[in-house]
């Protein structure tokens, strides 16, 4: 049996990279471009182009001699290192891109072909020499890759003989001059470097070989810099050759004029047929690949993942670039699809560029052998983006749109692969500066960023509580959700992966949930409060449903005395299961001389519900309690100065209980009957009190709705509340 026939950096990926760089634009339009821009202008349009090409092959590079590179070259590339969904929306854009891509060089070379023999310029002309050049491609990929690599050897050939068949020929169009700088009636420079980008595309053609390749890791570096380079010495040498030897005012008329000075004008014809067929070919060498590539990985249908003979040629994956091909070649106008190619190539290699930069930020398994610095990646994706955005907004935000959709549709499809992606390492690394940055900066925080440790037990009102604490968290805050099992013996603890919970009613919150074994429910609480947590994101809060009949309980106090100790905020909900929390239209805050602390978190609170959807609408009152006859106009303007402080749109509502010296609570009784929130501040007791402090409550609670109890820790300002020096 003969072994498999693997190609090396020269024939695999440096010559068909090269073939499609030194493409028609150099033959056709260089000349047109120094004419326009001047010498000068265009060194810089040449070397812009090359910032996009080199920082990409640097890119491409640095990942392929870092990750085991498959078939499929960018594709499998961008799929292994950012995920399947961008992989594969980069990759059927490619591949698309690729396929049409084949018909615009094809009709390039019918324009030439025709023109040449005299065979006719219609549309049907063109369509008709495209056709049978594309199927005498084909049919050379079908027969043997190897037979369709070795025939570039011929086209590079041709190209060489046709450029020095042009630096020897005449100099019948030297001017006076050389212009430096664009002269009057030129192309804006943005149309020009428009019409020149696509020839410093293509050098990803070698890349899309990366299954047929002896040595992926070496030939990939070293052929796609190699043909980068020689590109850009030969168009910046070339460039400075008709500038000097060519008038400008000739150079933006006539387009052939490479071919009348040449030394041998067939010579160029040769190359100009040779450098279109051979990026056609390109196309029909490595377009099936990525596609053969994608349909492995399940992403495209499974029957183009076939191939034939012991190389497996992706046959299947042939048929329908050629039909796509051809389908563009009978449409023979390409302008617009053109535009949006363009875009697709200029997409693939931004995200080329920042698949390497977020490699080389966040993973630390990230090891190539070709190292470069990371800024290269990052240079290499705006620039992308920024030539995207000059050269054709639309297209560009068509090529997004299409790619985007692309996107969200293999998210759905949910395709994994035997892969980690980039983007876990990514926010580790984010969530690791993060934290430091946080703790670093914890001594001066001033607000509350809620990070409540949450046990919401298991009852018929859990959803509410859940939703309650998911409000109060705000839109920056954690919740983390505990549920105890109680386990008298606590024989062995649950194992890590079992400890995490995914039931879709915290998921869909965004609560994180655990659960653990516990020998007693309140010494679980104390000791997951004194335990949980890490330096930046510590909890800081404790919410729980309001303990109904543990007022005698000896556990309960003792808990309630650690979680003091600790300094945590306390939420202690009392849901009312007959009105729930109403039409979620009015909270009450109650304050009192003795709620300083309270008074603040409270605040804190009604900011984050005024912010929740359901919440939009509620009215917020603050209730004070006036037990000393004070003048009202000062109790509410230093409220209102208080309030206005922390950016809280309320209502003040002042209660005069000198005289009739009412009980808080039942202040509370009568005036928030209906309300369908009430936060009410824990007062400072001794813990020998809380029984008597819970029976009261209790009592209060079966006379209104929904209740919070809030408990301030020592973090919190002290609001001035006693207004009697005043």
């Amino acid at each position: 049996m003969k072994k498999i026939q693997k190609f090396g950096s020269f024939a695999g990926v440096f010559t068909p990279s090269l073939l499609t760089i030194l493409g028609v634009i150099m033959y056709m339009r260089l000349g047109w471009v120094v004419g326009n821009a001047g010498l000068i202008g265009a060194i810089v349009i040449i070397g812009i182009a090359h910032v996009i090409s080199i920082t990409t092959g640097l890119s491409i590079s640095s990942v392929a001699t870092d990750k085991k590179i498959g078939a499929g070259g960018v594709y499998y590339v961008l799929s292994r290192s950012m995920g399947i969904p961008i992989g594969g929306s980069i990759g059927i854009s490619l591949y698309v891109g690729t396929a049409l891509s084949i018909a615009l060089y094809l009709i390039g070379f019918a324009e030439s072909f025709n023109d040449f023999f005299d065979f006719g310029k219609t549309i049907n002309d063109l369509r008709i020499t495209g056709s049978i050049a594309l199927v005498a491609i084909t049919i050379l990929a079908l027969i043997s890759t190897s037979i369709a690599l070795k025939t570039q050897y011929i086209i590079l050939s041709a190209i060489v003989v046709s450029i020095v068949s042009i630096v020897f020929g005449t100099r019948d169009f030297v001017p006076e001059t050389v212009s430096m700088v664009a002269t009057e009636g030129a192309v804006p420079m943005e149309i020009v470097f428009a019409v020149f980008f696509p020839a410093v595309t293509g050098f990803t053609a070698g890349i899309a070989m990366s299954g047929d390749l002896k040595d992926p890791k070496k030939s990939i570096p070293k052929g796609t810099l190699w043909a980068i380079g020689v590109g850009l010495v030969v168009y910046i040498s070339l460039a400075i050759f008709i500038a000097v030897s060519i008038d400008s005012e000739t150079l933006k008329s006539d387009y052939n004029i490479l071919m009348k000075m040449a030394l041998f004008s067939p010579a160029v014809v040769a190359g100009i047929w040779g450098a279109t067929l051979s990026s056609a070919l390109g196309g029909v060498l490595g377009g099936p690949r990525i596609l053969q590539a994608m349909s492995m990985d399940k992403v495209t249908p499974k029957v183009f993942s076939k191939g034939k003979g012991r190389n497996n040629e992706p046959v299947n994956a042939l048929i329908l670039v050629f039909i796509i091909a051809e389908a563009g070649i009978l449409i023979g106008e390409l302008d617009v699809i053109a535009r949006i190619v363009s875009m697709f190539y200029l997409t693939a290699y931004g995200f080329i560029n920042i698949a390497f930069f977020l490699e080389n930020w966040a993973n630390p398994d990230f090891l190539p052998t070709f190292k470069i610095k990371r800024w290269v990646g990052l240079l290499g994706f705006f620039a992308c983006f920024a030539v995207m955005f000059k050269l054709d907004m639309i297209a560009m935000l068509v090529a997004l749109a299409i790619i985007a959709s692309l996107y969200f549709w293999l998210q759905r499809k949910e395709v994994k692969i035997q892969s980690n992606d980039v983007w876990g390492s990514v926010w580790e690394n984010i969530v690791n500066k993060g934290l430091k940055k946080i703790n670093a900066n914890a001594e001066g925080q001033s607000s509350w960023n809620p990070n409540i440790i949450l046990f919401s037990g298991r009852s018929e009102h859990q959803s509410y509580l859940l939703e309650l604490s998911k409000t109060v968290s705000g839109r920056t805050g954690i919740v983390t959700n505990f549920k105890l099992i109680v386990d008298k013996n606590n024989s062995k603890p649950l194992k890590k992966s079992e400890q995490i919970v995914t039931d879709e009613a915290f998921s869909d919150l965004g609560i994180f949930a655990r659960q653990i074994k516990v020998d007693n429910i309140y010494t679980g609480i104390k000791n997951i409060a004194t335990t949980f947590g890490f330096s930046g994101v510590e909890p800081n809060t404790i919410m729980m449903g309001w303990p109904k009949g543990l007022e005698d309980s000896k556990e309960y106090a003792e808990m309630t005395e650690a979680l003091l100790h600790l300094d945590y905020n306390l939420l202690y909900l009392d849901f009312d299961k007959r009105t729930k929390f109403g039409n979620y239209k009015a909270v009450d805050l109650w304050w009192r001389e003795t709620d300083s602390k309270n008074a603040e978190m409270m605040l804190n609170i009604a900011r984050f519900i005024i912010a929740s959807p359901r919440w939009q609408e509620t009215n917020i009152r603050v209730l004070f309690v006036n037990n000393n006859n004070v003048d009202n106009a000062i109790v509410y303007d230093k409220i209102y100065k208080l309030v206005e402080d922390l950016r809280v749109d309320v209502e003040i509502e002042i209660i005069n209980n000198a005289v009739q010296q009412k009980a808080f609570y039942d202040l509370i009784e009568k005036y928030s009957a209906t309300t369908d929130l009430t936060l009410v501040g824990i007062p400072n007791y001794k813990i020998e009190q809380q029984a008597e402090f819970i029976v009261k409550t209790n009592h209060l609670f079966e006379t209104i709705g929904s209740s919070l109890l809030v408990k301030a820790a020592n973090n919190f300002n002290v609001l001035d509340l006693d207004f009697i020096k005043e």
